[in-house]
């Protein structure tokens, strides 16, 4: 391919309109192809695997697979530009890697650098260092990079409570609250921050006000006004709502077929 050719470019993100909003910043450069689009990140992989790209763009925290999952089981071939919600730290990890991120939400002026970044690079870089440096990069940000602990302050003191013991976290009238089986305690942190520095394979958003430890919960059922519901497996019997733009994602992290 040509220097001058658009470069082929797949997306895998969970949230659909984060999806559909890069895709379309994208197309609008005039220099990007989007050849495909998942929100399942086994199922982009297999696309990816069997489809050769120039580029692959990967959201970090997916459920089933991910991005540094997805990375590590990558052919060798396209780049990759990371979308990402971590802090300033991880960002530097990503710069002083050399590999290319963006930051959510994306501005265009950095995706413009970062197009830049990778027409500079095609045809000139070393696929199979391009592969140790993401695998280094991965291991890098993975290790520790999540809380084992959230904290409560409790009048004059701060009450640590393991994650492991949390059902569900939940924001209400501007506060923010972990559950377990001793009540609802009231943490400094934001619901997105609590998303961003929790273990995806453990909390999984299923409300735009609530993540839930998936290691909780019991089953699904409908509810009477049509709504999924969240069964878990706690002494209070908790059922939680789904959003229906949730439904599918949760039903694909559990494993759940649809009839």
């Amino acid at each position: 391919m040509s220097t001058g050719a658009r470069l082929r470019a797949f997306l895998i993100d969970d949230e659909p309109l984060a999806l559909k909003r890069l895709g379309r910043m994208l197309q609008a450069t005039g220099r990007v192809e989007v050849v495909g689009q998942a929100t399942d990140p086994a199922k982009g992989l297999e696309q990816v695997a069997a489809d050769a790209v120039d580029v692959l763009f990967l959201d970090i925290h997916m459920p089933g697979l991910s991005g540094f999952q997805v990375v590590e089981r990558l052919p060798v071939g396209p780049a990759v530009v990371f979308t990402t919600a971590h802090d300033e730290h991880a960002v530097r990890a990503f710069e002083v890697n050399a590999v290319d991120y963006l930051l959510k939400p994306v501005e265009r002026a950095r995706l413009d650098a970062t197009l830049e970044r990778l027409a500079g690079r095609r045809g000139h870089g070393d696929e199979s260092d391009l592969r140790v440096t993401l695998q280094r990069l991965a291991e890098h940000l993975r290790g520790g990079a999540f809380l084992e602990h959230v904290a409560s302050r409790v009048r004059d003191r701060v009450q640590l409570i393991a994650v492991e013991q949390v059902t569900h976290l939940v924001a209400r009238q501007r506060a923010t609250y972990a559950v377990t089986a001793t009540g609802e305690h009231m943490l400094d942190m934001t619901l997105l921050e609590l998303e961003r520095r929790l273990d995806p394979a453990r909390f999984f958003r299923i409300h735009r006000a609530m993540l839930v430890n998936v290691g909780f919960v019991a089953g699904l059922r409908a509810g009477e006004d049509g709504h999924l519901l969240v069964c878990l497996k706690d002494a209070a019997r908790t059922e939680l709502p789904v959003s229906r733009d949730r439904v599918r994602v949760l039903k694909e992290r559990l494993g759940v077929i649809s009839a």
